[in-house]
C-alpha cells in the first residue's frame, strides 16, 4: 500500500485517466473527489458488490 499525505486542494494523480483531489477536511472527515472515465468502476467499501476478500482491497482503494 502506498500512503501518501496530501494538504486541502492538492491532488494525486493514478496514470493519466484518474485524479483524487482532496476537496475538504472537517472535524477528522476528508471528502475527496475523483476524476476517472466513465468505465472505471469506483466503490465505497461498504458498497462493493460480494466477490471475497481478493477484490476488495483493490477497490476500496479506488474509492478512498
Amino acid at each position: 500500500m502506498l500512503v501518501l499525505s496530501r494538504k486541502l486542494g492538492e491532488k494525486i494523480y493514478i496514470s493519466d485517466n484518474i485524479c483524487i483531489t482532496v476537496v475538504d477536511i472537517d472535524r477528522g472527515k476528508i471528502r475527496l473527489g475523483i476524476e476517472a472515465p466513465r468505465e472505471v468502476p469506483i466503490f465505497r467499501q461498504e458498497l462493493l458488490p460480494d466477490q471475497g476478500q481478493a477484490a476488495a482491497p483493490a477497490a476500496a482503494a479506488l474509492s478512498k
